[in-house]
């Protein structure tokens, strides 16, 4: 099934290099890179702004951190698609992302494979027309 526009992707990451990456992986896949963010405050302000359908989050950010930017990414805008790519893997931090409201949890260091398919699987309900339409 073939969306009928290509879904819109905020890249919140503190390390320039990473957000780099994802940028490319993403615009390879005709994923629509909105904006980027550095901390948690700049992604609710930009999410806010931009109203991404996706928004691809690191957990480990200076000042706000990832899961706290989730609880209030979710708390506003619901229907906004978060899929967390972190180095941080324990338990505890997944099982708060998935309870807290992610999609998807890719760890790095990862491939463009990996966090491709994560996001299909997250975005897949964006894919489906709405009820009633």
């Amino acid at each position: 099934m073939v969306p009928e526009r290509n879904p819109t992707v905020l890249v919140v990451d503190d390390n320039d290099m990473m957000r780099a990456l994802l940028r490319g992986i993403l615009r390879q896949e005709a994923y629509h890179v909105v904006g980027e963010a550095r901390d948690g405050g700049t992604a609710l302000s930009q999410t806010e702004r931009l109203r991404p359908d996706v928004v691809c989050l690191d957990v480990v950010m200076p000042n706000t951190d990832g899961l706290e930017t989730l609880r209030s990414i979710k708390a506003q805008w619901p229907e906004t698609v978060v899929l967390m790519i972190t180095a941080n893997s324990d338990r505890d931090t997944v099982e708060a992302a998935i309870t807290a409201g992610a999609s998807g949890y890719v760890v790095k260091p990862f491939n463009a494979g990996r966090v491709l398919a994560t996001l299909q699987r997250a975005v897949a309900h964006l894919r489906k027309p709405a009820r009633g339409a």
